[in-house]
């Protein structure tokens, strides 16, 4: 839902950008792609972790442009640096979710995967090659991919160990006594955690696992290749706010607040009531307006929308499904959705904290922040960060990637990966950012 793309006015400048990249302008030319990362050690004992990579179907349509042949140096440059023995990719590797409601419709996710492989060959060809130079590659589910059938990235990438554990879901341990976890994040997340509960009696089953995120990422993609237009648009505004000792409909209130503070300036071209969401893969196969996804006051005076109706009363059984160890409830979960630390806080509760895991590290992704913190004097949260352009919606940091060093005191670190093709030592200070 916060992931932004670049817009459809600048591909013209960005290919040409690009051109310019490879021809050396700007780069760095003493470094090249048989240069490793850093001196390496004699022992292969460092795990490195990037996540929210977000490759596209086609280029008009993706969030990374500028930064991917970046990121197939970095690639390129992993294969010739000896002490690396993983590469773990932590969700949100190919996206299927950041399209503009105009894009056509479609029906068949396999083969929409393939061909976003297709389009980005050359780093499916790096991740091979990462494999034959001896490093194992693992990839973690993302929201943004929930939809990747294993059996679709294992023909792409023949030696790619996937961790999955639920549909749409991963976590992987690692490290010398599988003391380190890393997954993307997203079960913990009211807007992207997979959903087959909360639409099933609208569609009439229960393969609708797409999140009301999914929704939410159409539009916002809309608004930002249409050149964030300001228009005029008048939401259904709930006047009745209900008193926080009722938690169902407090909770469908604050889910409502969400959805509204960040819709007020995502005016799309096209209108409230026409019928931009044309969804006819996992489960639905129908039309539905923005104002069937907008929570609004109804008749009996409850909140709620066409889709996703009364959705604060399916996340208990949500997260049993989805397999979190230690529930959080609605309210929480929803406000917290768009704070960093809210996963932060997560780390801590599902792992950190939890005396049925013995796990001292724990890494997401998702929020798009690259972050560290220290719990007590040998525990850690570490945000793997992004890989998406710098854009005039997405101002944040990017090229990120964490380093654990696997050891009996095991070392983290985070790092990004210069424009002159430098490795940038975050440090710790990148997790007192908001």
């Amino acid at each position: 839902m916060r992931k932004k793309i670049i817009s459809l006015i600048l591909i013209c400048s960005i290919v040409a950008s690009i051109s310019m990249l490879f021809t050396g302008c700007g780069r760095n030319n003493k470094l090249s792609a048989v240069d490793p990362l850093w001196a390496a050690g004699s022992e292969r004992n460092k795990i490195v972790i990037i996540s929210d990579i977000h490759l596209g179907i086609d280029d008009r349509y993706s969030e990374i442009i500028l930064n991917r042949p970046f990121l197939i140096e970095f690639l390129q440059r992993l294969q010739h640096t000896d002490d690396v023995s993983e590469l773990v990719i932590a969700g949100d590797f190919l996206d299927d979710w950041y399209l503009p409601v105009f894009y056509p419709s479609h029906s068949d996710p396999v083969k929409f995967f393939k061909d976003c492989i297709a389009n980005n060959q050359e780093v499916i060809d790096e991740l091979n090659n990462l494999i034959s130079a001896g490093i194992k590659v693992v990839y973690v589910p993302g929201n943004h991919d929930l939809l990747l059938e294993s059996e679709v990235l294992q023909e792409a990438v023949p030696g790619i160990v996937q961790a999955r554990d639920t549909e749409g879901l991963g976590a992987y341990y690692t490290g010398k006594n599988k003391e380190i976890v890393i997954e993307h994040s997203h079960r913990y997340d009211v807007f992207s955690a997979p959903d087959t509960l909360t639409n099933a009696e609208l569609c009439g089953n229960e393969d609708t696992i797409l999140p009301a995120g999914y929704f939410y990422a159409r539009y916002a993609a809309t608004w930002v290749l249409e050149d964030s237009p300001k228009l005029e648009r008048t939401l259904p505004i709930v006047t009745n706010i209900p008193d926080k000792t009722d938690i169902d409909q407090y909770g469908a209130y604050v889910y409502y607040s969400i959805i509204k503070n960040i819709s007020g300036h995502l005016t799309i071209k096209e209108g409230l009531e026409e019928e931009v969401f044309d969804i006819h893969i996992a489960g639905f196969n129908d039309k539905y307006t923005f104002l069937d996804f907008y929570p609004s006051e109804q008749e009996d005076g409850t909140i709620s929308a066409v889709l996703f109706r009364n959705i604060q009363r399916t996340w208990s059984e949500r997260q049993a499904l989805n397999l979190v160890k230690k529930p959080s409830s609605f309210i929480e979960a929803t406000a917290g959705a768009l704070k960093w630390t809210y996963f932060f806080e997560q780390a801590k509760t599902q792992y950190l904290d939890n005396p049925d895991e013995n796990v001292n590290i724990v890494v997401f992704g998702h929020t798009h922040i690259p972050a560290i913190r220290s719990v007590g004097d040998d525990k850690y949260y570490v945000n793997s960060g992004t890989w998406v352009d710098h854009s005039n919606v997405f101002e944040g940091p990017s090229r990120h990637f964490a380093v654990i060093t696997v050891s009996e005191n095991n070392a983290v670190a985070l790092y990004s990966y210069g424009r002159d093709s430098t490795i940038n030592d975050m440090g710790q200070g990148v997790s007192d950012k908001p």
